[in-house]
């Protein structure tokens, strides 16, 4: 009977996360004309799932739910390869982050340096590719099936990555500090799992488009990363509780 509920209890969790992955990917998307992809918050799904249900259920929610994005986004040329780069990625993301080792003080160290670092990043890198005039579409655009989508031009001042880089600086000290001491660990994870998912699509659009073609999607990918540590992780903090009732931690 318990097997049987731990079965079920199994599916339904991966059945939900992949739908959740499929949806955030959709939710908000840049078009990118040099390979025709497109920038979307899907990594912060794959890291929050990743970070409460651990490597088996990350990998098949990250590669599923974003190959899914895919085909219904109408970008079929992405999806086979989609369905291994962000597979591994939310695998990687799930193993490593539950593989801790070291003192409460080590990782109180490592999880100030990765908040710098994260913090740093969105200040510096963000704004020379997401600032400025740009068209931003709320909702998907699906090529097989209704779409519900907003797409207006809007001007993203450089002023506001300065201060979601405080934003999250502070909340990832906090975190680590009186929340999650291996937060730094954690960090360090997402960060090994999204340079996959860069070098990964990086080979992958190298090879349908050539080299200078794919290193313009580069800058996309890492952006796309660091929404999803600042996103994921803060959420994350906040859901690890309720995760363990329902056998989040299972994997452990």
């Amino acid at each position: 009977m318990f097997r049987e509920r731990s079965s079920a209890l199994l599916i339904a969790e991966t059945a939900l996360m992949t739908a959740f992955v499929a949806a955030a990917t959709m939710l908000f998307t840049i078009y990118i004309p040099a390979t025709r992809g497109y920038f979307n918050i899907g990594e912060t799904m794959v890291y929050i799932t990743a970070l409460l249900f651990g490597p088996r259920i990350g990998g098949f929610a990250g590669g599923v739910g974003s190959a899914l994005a895919d085909l219904m986004l109408g970008c079929y040329h992405f999806a086979p390869a989609t369905l291994v780069i962000k597979g591994v990625e939310g695998f990687v993301a799930g193993y490593l982050s539950k593989r801790l080792t070291g003192g409460r003080r080590f990782w109180r160290a490592i999880g100030v340096g990765a908040s710098v670092l994260t913090a740093a990043i969105i200040a510096f890198h963000m704004p020379n590719y997401y600032s400025g005039e740009t068209e931003l579409t709320l909702g998907y655009v699906s090529e097989v099936g209704p779409s519900f989508a907003f797409t207006f031009h809007t001007f993203i001042p450089t002023y506001i990555w300065w201060i979601l880089a405080t934003v999250v600086f502070i909340l990832l000290v906090v975190g680590v500090f009186k929340i999650d001491p291996e937060l730094g660990w954690r960090t360090f994870s997402l960060m090994v799992a999204g340079s996959l998912m860069v070098a990964g699509y990086f080979l992958y659009e190298s090879y349908l488009y050539g080299v200078y073609a794919a290193l313009e999607e580069v800058p996309f990918n890492i952006g796309q990363v660091i929404i999803g540590i600042a996103i994921g992780l803060p959420v994350y903090l906040r859901l690890k509780g309720v995760s363990a009732v329902f056998g989040g931690k299972s994997e452990g």
